[in-house]
């Protein structure tokens, strides 16, 4: 799957929609909770880098559809 160039609110309404919900922020870092996946943090920056994408993609199950 080739990564998409993706900000960090984008990438928030994608998991939102996913069934996780925001468990607290520290500045522009936004902590994720679902009742079934591990944890997640997503850095809420106009460009996600692919090391930080690439770890969310794998914690969460995310789909190249998904990004659609």
């Amino acid at each position: 799957m080739k990564l998409p160039v993706i900000s960090g609110k984008d990438l928030l309404k994608i998991l939102l929609k996913k069934g996780y919900y925001v468990r607290d922020q520290k500045g522009s870092h936004i902590h994720l909770r679902h009742p079934e996946h591990p944890p997640v943090t997503v850095p809420i920056h106009k460009v996600i880098s692919k090391k930080t994408l690439n770890s969310v993609i794998k914690a969460t199950g995310l789909k190249e559809s998904d990004f659609e």
